[in-house]
């Protein structure tokens, strides 16, 4: 079956392989047992040239698979650069979102993702959206992360690019409380400069 062979390509990186498949017919967006196309079959071992070659044919960056996944969501969460950037080139749904309800912005801010963050607010993420757990991506960054040089980066970035500093999370706890409580002296310093209270 061409498509076994297709997500077997995608896996291994075999550019080759994955083209001819494609142009001998075989169905780029096809899914396999758990939902993945061969897009997300790449994206999630980081091979590079399997995705463009697979974007450049006209895979779809929001398939779904059966966790909520997509090419593109995937890609930000994991700080995948190069392949986040042929997603956001090719249609991705800024506001599709995770099995927590997140957009990419949230797991990219929490995981420490910088660039990704940049990427994500520069292409137009909405900087404010609420997860399933009533956390945001300013919130993710501070409660989630280690209060480290590249978590600070990121709330410094949530900031200018207009986070509301003030918006707490569903327990009503602001994120200067958080980063105050976690004891992040720099999130704060950067909080309080924003008018968080």
């Amino acid at each position: 079956m061409n498509e076994k062979t297709l997500y077997s390509a995608a896996e291994q990186d075999d550019v080759a392989t994955v083209k001819t498949l494609v142009s001998k017919g075989a169905s780029i967006d096809a899914r396999d047992a758990n939902g993945r196309t061969a897009l997300l079959v790449a994206i999630q071992r980081n091979r590079v040239d399997a995705a463009r070659a697979l974007i450049e044919a006209g895979a779809d960056v929001n398939a779904k698979d059966n966790i909520s996944d997509s090419p593109y969501l995937y890609a930000g969460a994991r700080g995948h650069i190069e392949i986040l950037k042929m997603t956001l080139e090719h249609g991705a749904d800024l506001k599709s979102t995770n099995r927590y309800g997140g957009t990419a912005l949230i797991p990219a801010s929490e995981r420490g993702h910088v660039e990704a963050v940049s990427m994500l607010i520069e292409a137009g993420v909405y900087v404010d959206h609420v997860n399933k757990l009533g956390w945001t991506a300013l919130l993710e960054a501070i409660i989630l992360a280690d209060g480290g040089p590249r978590h600070v980066e990121i709330v410094s970035r949530l900031i200018n690019a207009g986070a509301d500093v003030n918006l707490a999370d569903k327990d009503g706890v602001t994120p200067l409380r958080h980063a105050r409580k976690n004891g992040y002296v720099q999130m704060v310093s950067l909080l309080e400069k924003a008018g968080a209270r």
